[in-house]
């Protein structure tokens, strides 16, 4: 480089300025159009896929909100179905309670009338016997005491004197 330096000829300046003046005119003719083209198709595809990769990451974001709100709201609904089958639960569990409290009331009133018809029958059974057992008892003593016609008229006396008496 020092030797064209301290060689200075003013031919070979102007022809390699010639040369240099060709071929910049040859590249910018032929080679830069193309690559100028080719550059700025890279750059375009480039934005393009900057482009596409934030419209997708936005995408990306809004499929994430919407399913977060997506998932609150099935939370929010897993326990509100949880909080009624609950509600729903007991309260069925009451009205059973409730059912067989009454069922069981039914059961000991009707126990308690059939007792009560049972006490009666019976008390009526057991009077009836009473009266039936006394009558026979009464009978067979008036038969044993009246056999006699002197007994037969104290009685009919004694009939009578009560009689005056009332």
């Amino acid at each position: 480089m020092e030797q064209l330096i301290n060689d200075f000829s003013p031919g070979l300046f102007f022809m390699q300025l010639l040369i240099f003046l060709v071929l910049l005119f040859l590249l910018s003719k032929f080679a830069w159009k193309p690559i100028l083209n080719s550059l700025k198709a890279r750059e375009g595809s480039i934005a393009d896929a900057l482009q596409s990769a934030e419209n997708a990451k936005e995408e990306m974001a809004k499929l994430q909100a919407d399913n977060q709100k997506l998932l609150q709201e099935a939370r929010l609904e897993r326990d509100k179905l949880l909080k009624e089958a609950t509600d729903i639960a007991s309260k069925i569990k009451e009205e059973a309670k409730s059912d067989a409290a009454k069922q069981a009331d039914k059961m000991i009133s009707d126990a308690k009338n059939a007792i009560e018809v049972e006490k009666n029958a019976a008390l009526k059974e057991v009077t009836t016997k009473v009266a039936e057992l006394s009558l026979e008892i009464a009978e067979k003593l008036l038969r044993k005491n009246l056999s006699d016609d002197k007994a037969q008229k104290a009685l009919a006396e004694d009939f009578m004197k009560d009689l005056k008496l009332n």
